[in-house]
């Protein structure tokens, strides 16, 4: 199959919870897939969902902190006040992403807005662009991603998450799901897309 990878990389990341709304804000350890697909809005210039193109990825980071950051709460009459949480960080990310549509390499050499790991200073860049040709092969590493719920022999977080969401206001989430993320590899013993110079697998989500 021929793809598209594109390496983007940053200096910090932040991919918060849904579910958690005040005090300790931890971080996914991989993007979940309505991110990527934010990114890849953003470098578009415009709403890009699973019916425009399938994705896969591989996320790396080198270590894990904390961070103090300071929130404005807003309450009825548009008055604020401000407080102070302890936010989760990862330092030196690296994603890289694979899309089914090698001709997407035109957003990614001049994206239409910034890229985002996260929050609005999560600045992120793309230091590489290359198509390739990957072949199914079995018994490869697989992991550092985000994997459909039950797949064989992955383990990891399960959080249920969007595919993505809606450009409307108030945004509205798509394709709500349990995914799998993981923060490792694994030997997955069937058959999947394998780059060689990476030397892992990836898993395309398909729409």
């Amino acid at each position: 199959m021929k793809v598209l990878r594109v390496k983007i990389e940053g200096w910090t990341a932040s991919f918060r919870y849904p579910s958690f709304i005040s005090g300790f804000q931890p971080t996914l350890p991989v993007p979940p897939v309505s991110t990527v697909y934010g990114l890849i809005s953003a470098a578009r210039g415009e709403l890009t969902t699973p019916d425009d193109v399938n994705i896969g990825y591989v996320f790396e980071f080198e270590s894990k902190a904390v961070d103090l950051e300071t929130i404005y709460e807003l309450s009825p009459g548009l008055s604020a006040k401000s407080n102070v949480v302890k936010r989760e960080f990862l330092y030196n990310p690296k994603l890289y992403l694979y899309l089914d549509k090698p001709d997407f390499e035109e957003y990614f050499r001049k994206p239409h807005y910034p890229l985002l790991f996260g929050r609005s200073g999560d600045l992120a860049k793309v230091s590489e662009t290359k198509g390739l040709n990957l072949e199914e092969e079995a018994g490869k590493r697989l992991g550092k991603t985000i994997l459909p719920f039950g797949i064989k022999g992955a383990y990891g977080l399960v959080q249920a998450l969007p595919s993505h969401f809606t450009d409307t206001i108030p945004r509205k989430a798509v394709g709500v799901k349990p995914y799998l993320l993981m923060d490792e590899f694994f030997t997955y013993p069937e058959k999947c897309l394998f780059d060689p110079e990476m030397n892992w697998a990836v898993w395309l989500h398909e729409n």
